[in-house]
């Protein structure tokens, strides 16, 4: 984001032969125009076993040559319905407008939320907001802040439901909150060298004061694997700003996670990120457009702190903004079914949030409107998008709506999309 160097029935649930399917469904790198690194976020249903109808026993033997005719078994009986679980029951009691806000995590700044954030949060249904910029206030005024956030959740705006507040506490140039009651983080690559135990005891100490002034969703940590330490300066949204954990696989996945699960310790989600990653581009999506990863494959090794981060039950998977060209050359990730659904949800498995980067500030989406910018994310299988521009949620907002009522097709990803965030909301 240019902050950060570079965050009633239920049409989604089809009752099929008595089982209840449900299709369910990420901020970046670089620095800022001013030249002040960003900061990020400035961040199954399992059908029910089959019932097995026991197999009719057999006729009695004929006692008489003449072949009988075995009477044809009894119908098998109608499965029960589904009973609603309490999230779904969430979900049917929302109204369209309060679903796609869902669907929505809006910038507010650090030192104070604007007008235009207070609207999309009250007016537009916003469930969900992250700190953007740079606060040196401490954790008092912070705490203020998001009360004045969290105060806006009522029946006519959320339908009640709690948002998630989110902020980008990577360390290094990537760290949004600091002053009195916040630690200095060094950056990840510093942070790799105290070794996994260390960093997720660290990273527990620096999600707890996160906690304290009322933040429970952390745009971090980056798994992105950058190729080498000659070629970290030239890696505009990662390496230049030691965003990264190591340069293989291995060492990124054991230390980024220890990151990730120190979160989890105090009670905060970590956002992994730049799913598939960004370590091996040039140019930074915040500022650059056509930004193009020539590399990266389907299988490829670098996604290993990705699945292992989800096997450990992470929640949360950001995409980059970044083209994949050996994967998906003709959309960039985030309007890409082949990375969001075919990678993210078939290959590793993910049941969580698919979050956008941010979709509203990025250079790398200037060729489209607000309007198609949420259609083609929530179209291809994302989940939340993130908007650092306020300004750009009621034409984002409106057009999913819009879309929703009159598409069925997409009302159904719409619905889908919504019932995964509140079963995160709901820690299932």
């Amino acid at each position: 984001m240019r902050n950060s160097p570079s965050i009633a029935s239920i049409s989604v649930s089809i009752a099929t032969a008595g089982v209840l399917l449900v299709t369910a469904s990420g901020c970046s790198s670089g620095p800022s125009n001013s030249g002040q690194a960003p900061a990020e976020g400035t961040p199954s249903v399992s059908p029910s076993s089959p019932t097995t109808t026991p197999a009719p026993s057999s006729p009695p033997a004929s006692t008489t040559p003449s072949a009988v005719t075995s009477p044809p078994p009894s119908a098998a009986p109608a499965p029960a319905p589904s009973t609603p679980s309490a999230v779904e029951k969430q979900l049917a009691a929302l109204s369209l407008e309060q679903r796609v806000g869902q669907l929505f995590m809006v910038a507010a700044k650090a030192t104070g939320a604007e007008p235009g954030t207070m609207e999309a949060l009250t007016k537009y249904h916003a469930g969900n907001v992250y700190l953007s910029g740079r606060s040196k206030a401490g954790t008092a005024p912070t705490a203020a802040v998001v009360s004045s956030l969290t105060g806006t959740v009522s029946a006519a705006t959320t339908g009640g439901l709690p948002l998630f507040v989110a902020t980008d506490q990577e360390g290094g140039y990537v760290q949004v909150l600091s002053g009195p009651g916040f630690s200095t983080i060094p950056t990840a690559l510093v942070q790799a060298s105290s070794g996994a135990a260390k960093l997720r005891t660290d990273a527990a100490t620096w999600g707890k004061e996160l906690r304290s002034v009322g933040v429970n969703v952390n745009l971090a940590p980056v798994l992105d694997t950058v190729t080498s330490p000659e070629f970290a300066p030239s890696n505009a949204p990662i390496g230049h700003y030691q965003r990264e954990y190591g340069y293989d696989p291995a060492n990124v996945s054991l230390l980024g996670n220890a990151f990730a699960n120190g979160m989890k310790d105090a009670g905060v989600a970590p956002v992994v990120k730049h799913f598939p990653g960004l370590g091996r581009v040039v140019p930074n999506t915040d500022v650059s457009s056509n930004v193009r990863d020539t590399a990266t494959t389907r299988d490829d090794p670098a996604l290993e702190p990705f699945h292992a981060a989800i096997k450990a039950g992470t929640q949360w998977v950001m995409v980059s903004n970044a083209y994949y060209d050996k994967i998906d050359p003709a959309n960039i990730a985030p309007f890409s079914p082949t990375i969001m659904d075919t990678m993210l949800r078939a290959d590793a498995g993910f049941t969580g949030i698919v979050l956008s980067d941010d979709l509203c500030s990025a250079a790398q989406l200037a060729a489209w409107s607000d309007a198609d910018r949420a259609l083609n994310f929530f179209g291809a299988g994302g989940t939340m998008l993130v908007c650092a521009d306020p300004t750009s949620i009621p034409a984002m907002h409106q057009a999913v709506v819009q879309k929703a009522t009159a598409d069925p097709a997409f009302r159904a990803k719409v619905d889908a999309a919504a019932l995964t965030v509140l079963r995160v909301k709901a820690g299932q």
